[in-house]
Parts: C-alpha cells; structure tokens; sequence
C-alpha cells in the first residue's frame, strides 16, 4: 500500500512539471491530467518490456540528471561560489539549529527506494553478491552525492545567504543557480531532466508494486489473474494493467475534484506512503534482530550484522519517523487536521494488514504456509 500511495501521487507531480515544462519551453498549454495519462501509458509500457529495458532506460536517466548537477557543481567550484568556498556548513554544532529535525526527516525520506534491490533478488545471478553489493553500493552513492551537491548548493549562494534563499523559493534554488553559473540553457535542460527523473522513479515503483501484486496473486492470497506472465517479455503485464488502471481512476478523480497537483495530490497522496515505507523499515530492523535471535544455531554471522546494526537502524528509524510525523507541515503545507489523519491511516492500514493475515492463517493455513516463499524468476 505504501508504495501504490507514493506511485499513483507522483503522477501528480509528473503531470505538473510536464506541464509547466512544456508549457515555458514549447509554448503548449495542456492541463496536467493529460500529461499524467501519457506517463501512465509510458509506464506501463516499458514495465510490460521486461525489467531488462526498463533497468536501461532507468541508467540512461540516472546518468543524465547526475551528469547535469555534476556540471553545477563544476562551475560553482571553479567560480569559487558567491563568497569564497567554505565548509561552515559541516559544522557539527548545526546540527543542534533549533529546527533541524524537519529537514533530517526529509533527508531520510528522500532514500526512500534503497530497498528495492532485494526485490529483484531472485532475477540476480549471483544474489548473495550483488544483492547486498548493490545495496551498499547505493546508499554510498546516493549519502556522498546528495552531501556534496547540497554542499555546492550552499556554495552557490554563500553560506550566510543559502538558508534565506531556500526558505523563500525552494522549487527555484537549483533553477537560479544553474542559469547563474551555467546559463540559461542548461536550466531548460535541467527541467526536463526533473520531468525524466519523476519518470524514472514512476517506473520503479511501477516494476516493483507489480513483482508484489504477481507475488500475492502466485500465493493465492491476490486473484489468480494478476499473477499472469507475459509470454514474450516474462514480466506481470496483468498486475501491470491493474496498476495503471487504478492510477487512471485515482488521476480521474483528483482531475474532476479540481484540486492542485502538486500541493493537494502529489504531496497528500504520497504522505502516507513515505510514513508507510520508514515503519517498514524499522519494523524489518527490528525483524532481523528477532528472527537472529531465535535462530542463532542456523547461521554463522556475526553480532555486528545480526544484532548491533539492525538493532541501531530500526532505533534511528524510530526516531527519524516521530520526526516526520511532527513536522509533516513541511511535507504538506496543510493543517493539523489534515497531517494527523494523513499520519493515522498508516496505523490503520497496518491493523487491517494483520487482521487480514490472522483471518488467512485461521481460515486457509495452506495459504498462510506459502507467503514470502514466491519464486519470481519468470517475473
């Protein structure tokens, strides 16, 4: 459910920078509900191909957006920055600024996504490498490059400036710096490569919501049909229809309701997704201590990857959440009534989750033997 809410609200977000891009660059005026229906059939296109283009489109997306903030980062560095290059910024003593907290629970949110490389474990050929290499290997790349051009970012302005200027037009930092120590053509480059990056991150989580509905439909706790493979591609273009279809819908009805793409659908809709997602996470840490501890006989690994990480992920996890939750403003811009009841229904899906499997356990034992245990190397 997590991942369907932060999907189906980012075709909000895509369908309003598609349309504000085209509109600026190209002259077209089309309303966004046009622009989210098209990146919906695109989606669900290249998630019908097979993973192996979509893993190709997505490397050819990252390599371009990170190439265009190399190319900030660049100038700002040979420019020496509006003041002078200086590392005020990582201070530790910032770290006590009263009002920290919100921008630290943004940060973790934005890795919201690491994750997703366990779901393609069994489509690895050597998954008990690449699997965790990969892994690693993204959270090094993603902490380092976000740290440096956040950095190059504070540079751009100067550090006694930066705060002042983010507070008052976030959404046109990047745009601003890139046309002031680049130029202008470069910032249009870098609109649509923000378009193409909501893009990419559609099609992920449209490849794994699929692998799961595929999943659940194989052990019968989904119908049969969405657990049906495409025979020339191998992917679970059933599950695939009913994801769109149901974007369709959701699209539909924020289109006819009238409210603001970004502020109203994107931001509202994916809130109880990023919620979601960080109680997963924690809830797997704390896993991971509990199922080592009760089977400690059946495996050779260490205390530092049986208990002490896990153990500390799922506790700043925690905390990283309460944060979220008490400074969703941020997040929204809405209410508090508007921000408890989004908080609320990540509770209450999660008590109808487990209602729901301890009917399936009463009821069909069969069933409830076969979860988590799907090969999906045909998927």
């Amino acid at each position: 459910m997590a991942r369907w809410s932060l999907q189906i609200g980012m075709f909000g977000a895509f369908g309003f920078f598609a349309s504000t891009t085209a509109n600026d660059l190209l002259g077209v005026d089309l309303p966004w509900p046009v622009y989210a229906c098209a990146g919906i059939a695109v989606v669900w296109f290249l998630g019908l191909r097979s993973i192996n283009l979509g893993a190709k489109v997505l490397a050819a997306l990252l390599i371009a957006e990170t190439a265009i903030l190399v190319l900030l980062a660049g100038a700002v560095l040979v420019k020496g920055g509006a003041s002078g290059l200086s590392f005020d910024s990582f201070a530790p003593s910032n770290i006590f600024v009263s009002g920290v907290s919100g921008p630290l629970g943004l940060a973790v949110a934005a890795f919201i996504g690491f994750e997703a490389t366990a779901i393609y474990r069994e489509e690895a050929r050597d998954p008990d490498r690449t699997v965790p290499r990969a892994t690693y290997l993204a959270i090094g790349f993603l902490g380092l490059f976000y740290a440096f051009i956040s950095w190059v970012i504070v540079q751009a302005f100067g550090s006694d400036q930066a705060v002042a200027v983010a507070a008052k037009n976030p959404a046109e930092m990047f745009f601003t710096a890139m046309t002031q120590y680049v130029g202008g053509w470069a910032t249009d480059v870098q609109r649509v490569l923000i378009v193409t990056s909501v893009l990419a991150a559609l099609l992920a989580f449209h490849n794994a919501i699929t692998r799961y509905v595929y999943a659940l439909s194989v052990e019968s706790v989904a119908p049969a049909a969405l657990g049906r493979v495409y025979p020339r591609h191998g992917s679970p273009w059933v599950a695939g229809i009913a994801q769109s279809v149901l974007a369709v819908v959701v699209v539909a009805v924020f289109a006819f309701i009238g409210v603001d793409p970004y502020t109203k659908f994107f931001l509202w809709v994916n809130t109880p997704g990023v919620i979601g997602i960080l109680v997963l996470q924690a809830l797997a840490a704390f896993a991971v201590v509990a199922f080592f501890r009760r089977n400690r006989a059946e495996h050779g690994e260490g205390h530092l990857r049986t208990l002490l990480a896990p153990a500390a992920a799922g506790v700043l996890l925690t905390a990283v959440t309460v944060l979220v939750c008490k400074r969703l403003d941020l997040f929204t811009g809405a209410g508090p009534t508007v921000n408890w009841t989004l908080v609320a229904l990540t509770p209450a899906v999660f008590l109808a989750g487990m209602a729901l499997a301890a009917r399936i356990r009463r009821t069909r034992p069969d069933v409830y033997a076969k979860l988590a245990t799907t090969d999906v190397d045909t998927a």
